[in-house]
Formats: C-alpha cells, structure tokens, sequence
C-alpha cells in the first residue's frame, strides 16, 4: 500500500502495462525523463525521448501531460514539443491541449528572493541561480557544501516574503504561492481529452508526492522513480532507462487496443 506518513517502503512492484481502460500520462522531467544534470542547461533533447513521447501522444489521444518544476518553454526545449498538454513551475503554469495557456501572477516577493540568491551566488563558485519569473530556484548540486548556508538563507526568505519554499534535488526554490503538481492533474483530469482515463503520475522527488495523491484520488496510482522512500507512489522504477522502456511497453499495448 502506498505510503507518505514517513514509514519506509523499501520495495515497490513496477506497474501494469495494460490495464483494459483508456490511460493518461502525466510523466515529470528531471530524473523521470531525463537524468539529472549537473545545471539545468545540460539536459537536452534526446532523439528516443522524443520519439516515445510522440508515439504516445498519438496512441493516447492526446492523454499526455509533462509535469515538471521546469518553465513550460523548458519543456518544450528538453521533450523537443512532442507534449501538447504540460504544467510547469509545479502546476504555476499549465498548458491545454488546445494550446491555452494559463498562468499564475508572480507574486512581489519573488523578485526579493531573485537578488538575494544572486548575492548569495556570486562569491560561491558553482551554485546557480535560475530566474522562473513566478519563481526562483538555487542550485548548488556543483557547491554541496553551500547547501546548509543555502538552506538558512531560503527558509529566511520565505518567512519574510511569504513565498513557498520548494526543496528538490540539490536545489531550493521559492515560487509563488498557489498550485502544485497534483491541482495540475486534477485540473488536466476534469478536461478533455483526461477525463475518465486511469490517471498515472510519474516522479521521482517530494514534489511529486501531491501528483501522486491526485492521481490516486482520481482512480490511478503514482509511480516513484529511483530510490525507495516514504512515498504515496503505489509503483516504482529504478531510474530514467526503466521508464523509457516502461513507456515503450505502454505504447505498445495502446497500439494493440
């Protein structure tokens, strides 16, 4: 049974293939897709994701979705476009199928939270400081011993501005208060062509966890990829090539149907 009350789960099952109802995808990004990096930039296209990603749109119908803490124009640089449906900014920012976009105002604080990290970034080689417009993210995966400092300096910030602090993998973010991972499946689920499919939520980080629960409450499961963990998952894969091929199974019994 999944699980996110901190009790360890040390083992998940990899989940079904098919399932004998119509499925929607909502896959994140980083170390879902595509492996972690060591800054942001350094995840590219990549000609088999793109090519998975664009069969399963098409056998799908359209029940395809990214969910990503990345900007919806990073999404679309790193799956080369093959998603026509995404949320970006954990759910901040969400994209139709129709291609309607709707986005969160920023909230003031996020440009106090910008120059703060800045400052904080200049003087310590290899942390990163990413400009999301509705947030802003540290990045000290290059400086591991910046991150107690890193820590302190964005749980100050949050106090102060009332921004959402976000921690993933060797980064903090503090985004503009209001949507996550999971009110963006649950939105893409009450739209066409989401609505009634078996919804399956794959992630491998804390900010998952909601897209998880969403996808549980809605009639599907979440799939944790990488280590096992306390998680709401109720699935797991070991890591990105485990998924590619997972996905390729996925359409292959769509294609079949």
């Amino acid at each position: 049974m999944p699980s996110d009350t901190g009790t360890l789960v040390e083992t998940l099952p990899p989940p079904p293939v098919g399932l004998g109802r119509p499925l929607a995808l909502f896959l994140d990004l980083d170390g879902v897709l595509a492996p972690m990096a060591p800054t942001p930039d350094a995840v590219v296209a990549d000609a088999r994701r793109t090519a998975v990603l664009t069969r399963l749109d098409r056998v799908l119908d359209g029940r395809l979705a990214i969910v990503s803490g990345r900007t919806l124009t990073e999404i679309d640089r790193i799956a080369d476009g093959a998603s026509r449906s995404a949320a970006g900014v954990h759910g901040l920012e969400r994209r139709r199928q129709d291609g309607e976009v709707d986005r969160s105002a920023p909230s003031p604080g996020v440009a106090e939270a910008l120059a703060a990290f800045r400052d904080f970034a200049a003087d310590r080689p290899g942390v990163l400081v990413e400009d999301k417009k509705i947030s802003t993210g540290l990045h000290f995966r290059q400086s591991p011993a910046s991150a107690d400092d890193a820590l302190v300096l964005a749980q100050d910030l949050a106090e102060r501005t009332g921004l959402t602090l976000q921690p993933g993998h060797m980064v903090l973010e503090l985004r503009t208060p209001g949507a996550d991972k999971g009110g963006a499946v649950t939105a893409f689920m009450a739209e066409a062509p989401f609505a009634g499919a078996i919804p399956i939520m794959l992630g491998d980080d804390l900010t998952d966890e909601a897209g998880f629960r969403a996808a549980e409450a809605e009639g599907g499961f979440g799939v944790l990829v990488g280590p096992c963990r306390a998680t709401a998952a109720r699935y797991g894969l070991e890591g990105v090539p485990e998924v590619m091929d997972w996905l390729e199974a996925v359409a292959d019994a769509e294609t079949g149907r």
